[in-house]
């Protein structure tokens, strides 16, 4: 799914979130056990201080002013706007809310939210996090990852999981490449039936390695896509390090395919850790 890197990672941000109706695959369904290593991670965020903390992550609003992709109607605030993000209770909190924007680079937008990106990228490894998702007509909560720059499809991107709040048991899990992506139809990725993906805690787990990618929940993966296709960076940009993004849309080509429940918000995505275990 879906930035200041640099200026050409803005466009790689914004880019990947071109999203239509379609963009959810099941052409690589497994069921397979994963686990993270034994040991402590090389890197956590237990969310258990007062703030969101600022050697962890940064705000993306690179888009406010000219929209974002997808048709997306949110504004994404900045770093210090705990209506929208914020620590509450020993976890991350993301709130989209039914409101204008106040800010400065405001493009017209009827909603808030916030998009939030790691300030390291990481790589290969085990990533754990523990989220409860919000559900609603026209909610598009997302955990993924995008490399700190290039442009999309070429330089990749993994949706570890992503929600459409007009189907609320059913989660998603991608893959994109320049040639496996949904402009072309192509997209690699899985979907798994979940009654309580709304509103209930789970732990949503990538188990990234240099021949295979696997996604799941709860321990047991659901999608898995192999390093086995021809076509170098074409079939398999996803050799370096990228940044996990943690956000909350509203509507867009995808998430608004059936409207836009008003009357749902505020919404929000509560995450208790993120946990990752660096491969070596």
């Amino acid at each position: 799914m879906m930035g200041m890197l640099a200026t050409i990672a803005f466009a790689a941000t914004a880019q990947a979130q071109e999203t239509p109706a379609t963009l959810g695959a099941s052409n690589h369904a497994v069921d397979v056990a994963i686990a993270p290593p034994g040991g402590s991670p090389t890197f956590a965020d237990e969310f258990s201080g007062k703030r969101i903390d600022p050697a962890n992550w940064r705000f993306d609003t690179s888009r406010n002013r000219a929209g974002w992709y997808n048709n997306e109607r949110q504004y994404y605030a900045p770093a210090n706007t705990p209506a929208n993000a914020r620590v509450e209770k020993g976890a991350l909190v993301i709130e989209a809310r039914r409101e204008t924007p106040k800010g400065p680079d405001a493009g017209g937008q009827a909603y808030t939210s916030a998009r939030i990106v790691s300030t390291r990228p990481m790589g290969y490894g085990f990533y754990d996090i523990r989220a409860k998702l919000p559900c609603g007509r026209g909610i598009w909560p997302a955990l993924w990852m995008l490399p700190p720059n290039g442009t999309w499809p070429a330089g990749g991107e993994i949706d570890i999981l992503e929600l459409v709040g007009y189907e609320p048991g059913l989660v998603h899990a991608t893959l994109h490449s320049a040639a496996f992506n949904h402009a072309r139809g192509t997209q690699r990725g899985g979907s798994l039936k979940m009654r309580t993906a709304c509103g209930e805690w789970h732990r949503y787990q990538l188990d990234w390695k240099p021949d295979s990618i696997t996604i799941g929940v709860d321990g047991r993966g659901y999608m898995r896509v192999d390093n086995d296709q021809p076509g170098g960076q074409a079939a398999w940009p996803f050799d370096r390090p990228f940044n996990l993004i943690m956000n909350v849309a509203v509507g867009g080509d995808w998430g608004g395919k059936m409207g836009i429940d008003d009357t749902r918000f505020p919404q929000s995505m509560k995450v208790d850790y993120v946990r990752y275990w660096q491969y070596r």
